[in-house]
């Protein structure tokens, strides 16, 4: 095959040998897809042994993996100077479990963010997470960025967003990776962060709700409600809706709303059933922290249900997530007794990486 010789390689197996019209390629991060140029069409499984495949070892040294205006992988040989778009490790693959596990056996509570996009090639994809400079959120806009994506990562603090992007390009130099302002308890600010991001004329895929705050002491934002409510809800809920019409535009699109199973544990209707606003941004004597963050994560699950049912029709999906119980966050920061408490628990809990 010329192509395998082009790139310095042998013809090694008769039986992986490709049908006309058909091209191997690999993603960033070493699967292996099949190109159907007759059909237009790609596919992981091998067209003739039905196998999976992936890259098993680094590149040999002299070569770079870059990525073309069109997001497709390709490789320099600095050596030879040369550039091939077949992976010179292709002689190398090892097969995929040939299995096909369940969602539920596939992902655990082992499961890195990388794990879950691993195969998966999201050039050309822009993703916005909220709460990215730290925790959840950046391990998130890491394994996103890594897979390909342009990522923004919306945040509050400048100089440790900027901190995180720089993180995330240590580990791969061409990531597509920018910071930008945007604090959740100011509507101001999250008018502003839709404006700046739509002057970018840009798409938006995939929109992660992550930012959050908790166990927090009473007090009112700038707009007059209680923090925690405008922060881990509000403010998420006025930011999908200015950037509604540009998800929409973008679809397929997806929104992801970071929630908790504490949800479960308080409701926000009265004695009679009724839904009771005056729990969702409470006066000082009627705050309790806990229940504050709790009410707040039920109300990001509604909001994601009915946002699913109204935009589904429109190519955009939204979906609530419990991240599992994390302790490594910095979340329970603004009292001491939960830092405590995270402490003694972390042994017992996921870490960062798999959340």
């Amino acid at each position: 095959m010329a192509a395998l010789r082009y790139a310095g390689l042998d013809d090694t197996d008769s039986e992986d040998e490709l049908p006309p019209g058909w091209e191997q390629r690999t993603t960033k991060d070493g699967w292996v897809y099949y190109a159907n140029h007759t059909e237009e069409k790609t596919q992981w499984e091998h067209p003739k042994t039905g196998k999976r495949k992936r890259i098993a070892g680094d590149l040999p040294y002299g070569w770079e993996q870059e990525t073309d205006e069109n997001g497709q992988v390709f490789f320099v040989d600095h050596i030879n100077k040369r550039t091939t778009y077949l992976d010179p490790r292709l002689a190398f693959t090892v097969d995929d479990n040939p299995t096909k596990p369940t969602a539920r056996q596939r992902y655990d509570g082992s499961t890195t963010a990388m794990e879950i996009l691993q195969g998966r090639d999201f050039s050309g994809k822009v993703v916005v997470v909220t709460g990215a400079n730290s925790g959840i959120g950046f391990e998130t806009a890491k394994s996103f960025a890594l897979h390909g994506a342009h990522v923004i990562l919306a945040c509050r603090n400048m100089t440790r967003a900027n901190e995180a992007v720089s993180r995330i390009l240590g580990e791969w130099h061409k990531a597509k990776v920018e910071a930008m302002t945007l604090d959740l308890a100011v509507l101001r600010s999250v008018q502003h962060f839709a404006q700046a991001f739509k002057a970018k004329n840009v798409s938006l895929h995939v929109l992660v709700c992550n930012a959050a705050v908790f166990a927090l002491p009473w007090s009112l934002t700038k707009d007059g409600l209680e923090t925690t409510f405008q922060v881990n809800h509000l403010g998420h809920f006025y930011l999908v809706q200015l950037l509604q019409d540009v998800l929409c535009r973008s679809a397929p699109a997806r929104v992801v709303v970071v929630s908790s199973e504490s949800h479960r544990f308080t409701d926000i209707n009265d004695s009679s059933g009724k839904l009771d606003f005056s729990r969702l941004s409470p006066s000082k004597n009627d705050y309790w922290a806990m229940l504050a963050y709790n009410r707040s994560k039920l109300c990001n699950i509604l909001f994601s249900n009915e946002l699913h049912r109204r935009l589904s029709p429109r190519g955009v999906t939204s979906n609530a997530v419990h991240p599992g119980n994390v302790m490594y966050s910095s979340i329970h920061r603004s009292w001491w007794v939960y830092t405590l408490l995270f402490t003694l628990a972390r042994p017992f809990t996921k870490s960062m990486l798999l959340s």
